[in-house]
């Protein structure tokens, strides 16, 4: 079966992460991506990551201040289904390689736009660095606190070029289902600014209700999270095992809770003390605070070995090992469900590196070519002739991309229903199936009064929701008849679970056989971890990115005392916690 992309031909032009990334997943899935460079080289190589973000792609020399380099430029356009620039605003004009012209040779030309700040307003013409746009954007106060000091805190994670690229790979995709219906191609923009704010599901909100609604919008959950003494919640506790190791927990549901307190040894302890009922979140603070301190000292008692042993035979106790991306590199999860790769460069020798974005069974990656040297492929590119594209019929219909589609979602939480939004916002019709015991969990979460739907107003927006019980028979035939209208299923259960619920991946395509089906779980399908459960504090500990936030250093002072301790999770879960 082909690959999804295929039949794709992508010119990239520009220098920037973000692009970069965005045109290495199109490549992994089979586009044929060709990197235009300036004479000597992008300076993206420079970046360590250079080796995986250039593989699977061909390299083209041309010199964009030459006539003869900007003519090469504009026939290879013609040859493109998408164009991918990382130009400043105003800069393409100057090759004739803005969207403008190109269209009037490429009508169904898709056009990327991958800026800093977008393409218009006071910050237009900005450098597109990451570091400045955190800080311009308020990004940087998400790591206040971290440290024992007032004011912002750097952002060493990042998130926004990330985003903008999964935005630019939205996007692309997007326009190219458009396209297949209209015959027209289109301008596709996104920047690191806009890169920003998607994972922000309380504080945009949060302050313009503490504006308009002060004594509504007040929570002392985010008071506790908005001061400098804050810790975690019991749930997401940071604990160090008596070998100096760390481990992540993140439990945030009470029965995964529950069962890690029975697993360090403290169910007499702690669930059979009538003080601790409701814990982690319906006790008083001093309850919850001794329930904490409990929780570090038993730890403290077992290695991180031990401890992890008896948190994986539980089965339901989210945690793992503090990590750095190398070490994340390397995690059998990681290895076992194909998202870590080795690729021989011609440079610098055999490079282990993340694998594909996503597993698709029956068209999934292939991801053998290296990263090319500089201008590896310019003879061979320009000695191509395959022509300009093909007029495509001409329909008018530009609706949205998804319109027509229909999703079923049975996700909590955040990424999957967040994901399932963003679906939503490009036009499919999503149908949100919750539990009648209160819908999803997520609602309600963030504390008390007006703040208490504050993440649910992002996970749920774009959506219809519908409570059904799953564990019913009428329930399930409610299920089946949603399903046999359906394009795709979301869902976040661990394995076995769909199936016991009638909506495995098996008896869904029995209904409906075009089916898709997405499962985003924790640790993969196909893993020793792929039955345990996981929360966003898991990667952000496997995969180094808290402990890069966390600081070098860390963690620091008298480890030995109950109140070192708490400092030393403190800073760890403040630098866990302020990165997606």
């Amino acid at each position: 079966m082909a690959g999804p992309c295929d039949d794709l031909r992508i010119i990239e032009i520009g220098s920037g992460a973000a692009a970069e990334i965005a045109t290495m997943v199109l490549a992994d899935f089979g586009a044929d991506v060709v990197k235009v460079e300036r004479p000597g080289g992008d300076a993206i190589r420079e970046q360590a990551a250079a080796p995986m973000w250039l593989r699977g792609k061909r390299s083209v020399v041309l010199d964009l201040a030459s006539r003869e380099g900007k003519e090469s430029a504009r026939r290879l356009v013609q040859t493109a289904d998408v164009v991918v620039a990382s130009f400043r605003p105003g800069e393409a004009e100057k090759y004739g390689l803005d969207y403008a012209s190109l269209k009037a040779r490429s009508p169904g030309l898709i056009y990327c736009s991958v800026t800093g700040w977008g393409p218009k307003g006071p910050y237009a013409q900005y450098p597109a660095d990451e570091t400045l746009v955190a800080a311009k954007s308020a990004r940087m106060w998400a790591m206040a606190y971290i440290d024992r000091r007032e004011g912002p805190g750097f952002e060493a994670v990042q998130v926004g070029t990330h985003a903008a690229a999964q935005s630019a790979i939205a996007g692309i995709l997007a326009a190219l289902e458009v396209r297949e219906r209209s015959g027209f191609g289109q301008l596709v923009e996104t920047s690191l600014l806009q890169g920003m704010f998607p994972y922000d599901l309380n504080n945009l909100v949060r302050e313009q209700m503490l504006e308009r609604f002060p004594e509504k919008a007040q929570s002392e959950l985010f008071a506790r999270y908005y001061s400098p003494d804050a810790q975690p919640t019991l749930g997401y506790q940071p604990i160090m095992a008596s070998d100096g190791r760390w481990i992540q927990l993140a439990n945030l549901m009470e029965h995964l809770f529950q069962a890690s307190i029975v697993s360090l040894g403290l169910a007499e302890k702690i669930l059979a003390d009538p003080r601790y009922a409701g814990a982690p979140n319906g006790v008083s603070e001093d309850a919850r605070e001794e329930i904490r301190n409990a929780m570090l000292m038993a730890a403290r008692e077992r290695t991180a070995d031990d401890l992890m042993d008896e948190f994986k035979a539980s089965a339901n106790v989210a945690a793992d090992l503090v990590g750095t991306a190398q070490t994340g590199l390397y995690h059998s999860d990681m290895v076992s469900n194909g998202e870590v790769i080795e690729l021989e460069d011609p440079d610098v020798g055999m490079v282990r590196q993340l694998g594909p974005l996503a597993l698709l069974r029956d068209t999934p990656a292939h991801i053998e070519r290296a990263a090319p040297r500089v201008g590896q492929h310019t003879a061979e590119v320009l000695a191509e002739t395959p022509g300009p594209q093909p007029l495509r019929s001409v329909t008018g219909d530009r609706t949205a991309p998804l319109t027509g589609l229909t999703v079923l979602e049975f996700a909590t939480i955040i990424a999957a229903p967040l994901g399932a939004s963003l679906l939503g916002d490009l036009g499919a019709r999503v149908i949100k199936v919750e539990p009648t015991d209160g819908g999803d969990p997520m609602r309600g979460m963030g504390g008390a009064g007006l703040t208490a739907y504050l993440g649910s107003s992002k996970t749920t927006a774009s959506k219809e929701s519908i409570c059904i019980d799953l564990k019913t028979h009428s329930g399930q035939e409610i299920v089946r008849s949603l399903v046999a209208q359906a394009d795709m299923i979301v869902h976040n259960y661990r394995p076995g679970v769909p199936e016991r619920l009638g909506i495995g991946y098996e008896q869904a395509k029995a209904i409906r056989p075009e089916i898709i089906w997405l499962s985003v779980s924790g640790y993969g399908p196909d893993g020793a971890g792929a039955p345990r459960p996981a929360a966003h504090p898991i990667p952000g500990a496997v995969d180094g990115g808290a402990l890069l936030q966390a600081g070098e250093g860390w963690p620091q002072g008298d480890l030995s005392s109950i109140d070192g301790l708490r400092e030393a999770a403190r800073r760890f879960y403040r630098a866990n916690e302020s990165n997606p």
